[in-house]
């Protein structure tokens, strides 16, 4: 699943919230149907930091990772 706020989420948002509005859904209701998909969908964890730089400060990065 992307993450909430990225343009993947957003688009994929919308596809869904339509995808509800033409099988009879409310408009409202639409969105949150949208939403519960998306969140009920597997999520896909991050494989962290994708550079040195992301893993903060030298001095205070942990050993291990």
């Amino acid at each position: 699943m992307p993450e909430p706020g990225s343009k993947k989420y957003d688009t994929r948002r919308a596809r869904l919230r339509k995808e509800a509005e033409r099988s009879g859904i409310s408009d409202q209701d639409a969105n949150a149907v949208a939403k519960e998909t998306l969140r009920q969908e597997p999520e896909e964890r991050s494989g962290g930091p994708k550079t040195e730089r992301g893993r903060g400060p030298k001095g205070e990065r942990p050993e291990n990772a």
